[in-house]
C-alpha cells in the first residue's frame, strides 16, 4: 500500500484475473457424431452377423469367417466401452491390435483368446444393454434382447474356428463374465452399502446356487457312481429323444430369472443392478452353446427356447413372490404401482453414467 493510499485510509482494488471461458462443443455436432457413429455400428454388427450365420448352413472360406469374427470382438469392445462410459479409443484400438495380430499370424492361442474375449465381451454387453421394465411383459422382452445380443457373439466365437475344450471354455467365460459384471455393476448399484438385507440374502444365495450346480455337475462327471451317470444319461436322452432337446438348468433356474427380475426392480430402485449382474449366468453360456461341435444347430436353439419358457415361468412367480412382500396385491394395486414406477436411466444407447 503506498503512503497517498495510507494517509487516505483507502486500500488498493486487487487487480481481477480475467478467467477464459471453456469452449464447450457443439451439441449439434455431438448429436452428429451419435448418429454417424450408431448406425455404423449396427451395420458392421449386422454383416459380420450374416456372414457368421451364412457359415453355419454353408462353407465360408475361414478367412472370411475370422475377419468377421474379429469385426465382432471389435464392435463388442465398442459398445460395452460406450455403455460403460469408457475409454471407447483405447479399447477400440487394443481389440483392433489383437484381432489383427491374430488374423495375422494365425497362432492358435491368440485365436482361441479372442474367442473368449468374444464371450466375455458379449456375455457383459448383453446384460448392461437391458433397459429397465416395470412390467412382467416388458422384463421378458429386455432378457430376449440379452439372449439375441449374447447368441450373436456366439457366432463370433465359432467364427474363429478354433478347436476348443467347451467346459472348460464354458468355465472361463462364466467366471470372467460373472467378475466383470460385479466390477461394473459395484458402481451402477450404488455400492454394496446399497444392498441391504435382502440384496444380502439374494446374492449370497445366487452365488451359492451357481456354485453348488457347477460343483455337482463337476462333481458327477467325475467321481460319480456308474449307476448314477447312467441314471442322468438315460434321463438326458430319453428327454431330449421326446422333446427334441433338454433345457440348461443354470439359464432357467438361475440366470433367466435373475435377469429379468433385476430389469423388474431397475424400474423401482437402483439395486436391481445388483440382481441383473447374475444374469451372466444365462447370457455367457449362450456365448458358447455353437461351440460344441458334438450338438446340432437345431437342437441348441431348441434347448434355449425350453430354457427360456422354464425362465421366464419362475421369473414370474419370483416377481409375484416379492411383490406379495412388498405389499402389493391384487390387480389394481399392481398396475397403480407398475404405472408409478419410472426410476430414470439413460437408453438402450447412451451411456449408463
Amino acid at each position: 500500500m503506498s503512503r497517498a493510499d495510507r494517509s487516505t485510509g483507502r486500500r488498493r482494488a486487487t487487480p481481477v484475473k480475467k478467467v477464459r471461458a471453456k469452449k464447450t462443443s457443439d451439441p449439434r455436432q455431438r448429436r452428429f457424431r451419435v448418429r454417424i457413429s450408431q448406425p455404423v455400428w449396427f451395420l458392421v454388427v449386422a454383416a459380420a452377423s450374416g456372414v457368421l450365420g451364412f457359415d453355419r448352413f454353408s462353407d465360408v472360406p475361414t478367412d472370411y469367417s475370422r475377419i468377421a469374427a474379429g469385426a465382432l470382438t471389435v464392435c463388442f469392445t465398442l459398445g460395452l466401452a460406450s455403455r460403460t462410459g469408457g475409454r471407447i479409443l483405447w479399447g477400440g484400438v487394443l481389440s483392433s491390435v489383437v484381432v489383427l495380430v491374430g488374423l495375422l499370424t494365425q497362432w492358435t492361442p491368440l485365436l482361441a483368446g479372442s474367442a473368449a474375449a468374444t464371450g466375455v465381451l458379449g456375455a457383459m454387453l448383453a446384460v448392461l444393454a437391458t433397459t429397465p421394465a416395470a412390467t412382467f411383459k416388458g422384463a421378458a422382452r429386455e432378457v430376449l434382447v440379452a439372449v439375441l445380443v449374447a447368441f450373436i457373439a456366439s457366432l463370433g466365437v465359432v467364427g474363429y474356428t478354433v478347436q476348443l475344450d467347451v467346459n472348460r471354455f464354458g468355465y472361463v467365460v462364466l467366471a470372467a463374465s460373472l467378475v466383470g459384471s460385479i466390477a461394473l455393476v459395484y458402481r451402477l448399484g450404488a455400492g454394496l452399502h446399497g444392498l441391504g438385507r435382502r440384496g444380502y440374502v439374494v446374492a449370497g444365495g445366487a452365488v451359492l446356487l451357481l456354485a453348488i450346480a457347477l460343483a455337482y455337475t463337476e462333481a458327477l462327471g467325475r467321481w460319480g457312481s456308474p449307476e448314477l451317470v447312467g441314471w442322468v444319461n438315460d434321463f438326458r436322452n430319453s428327454t431330449r429323444s421326446a422333446l427334441g432337446a433338454v433345457p440348461h438348468p443354470i439359464d432357467a433356474l438361475l440366470g433367466i430369472p435373475a435377469l429379468i427380475w433385476g430389469v423388474f426392480m431397475r424400474a423401482r430402485r437402483r439395486q436391481g443392478w445388483w440382481v441383473c449382474a447374475f444374469g451372466v449366468a444365462v447370457t455367457a453360456p449362450t456365448t458358447g452353446r455353437l461351440a460344441d461341435q458334438g450338438v446340432s444347430f437345431s437342437t441348441t436353439m431348441l434347448g434355449l427356447a425350453y430354457s427360456l419358457v422354464l425362465g421366464l415361468v419362475l421369473g414370474y412367480a419370483v416377481i409375484r413372490v416379492e411383490q406379495a412382500f412388498t405389499g402389493t396385491r391384487g390387480r389394481r394395486a399392481r398396475r397403480v404401482e407398475e404405472a408409478q414406477a419410472h426410476r430414470p436411466e439413460p437408453g438402450r444407447l447412451h451411456a449408463l453414467n
